[in-house]
């Protein structure tokens, strides 16, 4: 059984022109455990990961395998599994040639395009032609690409976008499964709530710049409470809650108070006098820490 190996960043620098879409970007990812590599889209996400597959080459930094760059494994094939781009296969082969193609091409056995098409499911399409497959069957077959050699190493993005109930679970349980045999899995997505029960440890990127590492457990903070309030004389109302001991931000939509009760705000804005346009009470949860992370106000 293939033993995974850590991926490695290591002050890995993007710059196109004037733009850094990576900047000083260092983590370890270990075997054994199902990584979200998340971020909003344009966060830099699939940057890094082309320059860790070597189809970018960095402007500073390195990203290797096991200490070991893309360009120099062995056998890439049986190290690594990648699928970046559900949609680039060509539309008139069938899955089975186009996975042929590969497999001889990396002296893989020839067994194998057909034990990675069961593996995802596709077995009974495997003589279709890939132009009349629907995106959720891109998506397994794309997965199918990156099982091929049977790799350590899988390096996938976005892989549940596109695919029903039905395929989120399952794959869910392939990917756990693969990380419980000791591989290495990084995935990424732009949204939490599409990986939140499945990986085990989240590294987050925002304008291509680590904001946060560490177990998905790290980001509930669904014990701290949050009020939302509005008014049309909003600066008094925010120095009102501040006096009042509150910590207060302010949102495009209203105030943010911190560790509070709405009927408590509440009771401090009538006492000043201050007509409210808005209250509501919100407890922070996965979602909400994610995209605080990432300076993003979402539904705020």
């Amino acid at each position: 059984m293939p033993t995974g190996v850590p991926i490695e960043f290591a002050h890995l620098t993007k710059s196109f022109g004037n733009v850094d879409a990576v900047s000083d970007l260092s983590v370890v990812i270990e075997p054994g455990q199902v990584t979200g590599f998340l971020g909003p889209n344009g966060a830099g996400k699939t940057t890094s990961l082309r320059m860790l597959l070597g189809l970018v080459r960095p402007s500073s930094g390195t990203a290797t395998f096991g200490g070991t760059p893309y360009g120099r494994l062995a056998s890439p094939l049986r190290t690594v599994g990648a699928s970046l781009e559900a949609a680039s296969f060509h539309p008139g082969r069938s899955a089975r040639n186009h996975l042929a193609v590969y497999a001889q091409a990396a002296g893989l056995p020839k067994t194998a395009p057909d034990a990675a098409l069961e593996k995802v499911g596709l077995s009974a399409y495997a003589k279709r032609r890939v132009g009349g497959y629907s995106l959720g069957m891109r998506q397994r077959l794309g997965l199918a690409f990156a099982l091929l050699g049977d790799p350590s190493v899988l390096v996938l993005d976005e892989p549940i976008n596109g695919l029903d109930p039905e395929g989120i679970k399952w794959i869910r349980l392939l990917l756990r499964a693969m990380a419980a045999e000791g591989r290495t899995v990084l995935i990424s997505s732009h949204l939490l709530s599409e990986v939140q029960q499945t990986v085990d440890d989240v590294i987050i990127i925002s304008h291509g710049k680590l904001v946060h590492r560490g177990e998905l457990s790290s980001l509930d903070v669904s014990d701290s409470k949050q009020v939302q309030v509005n008014a049309d004389d909003r600066d008094r109302l925010a120095e009102v809650i501040r006096q009042a001991g509150y910590q207060v931000s302010n949102l495009r939509s209203g105030v943010l108070v911190e560790n509070a009760e709405a009927a408590e705000i509440g009771r401090l804005a009538f006492a000043a006098g201050i007509p409210l346009t808005g209250l509501s009470q919100k407890r922070t949860g996965l979602e909400e820490s994610f995209l605080t992370l990432v300076g993003e106000e979402g539904s705020l």
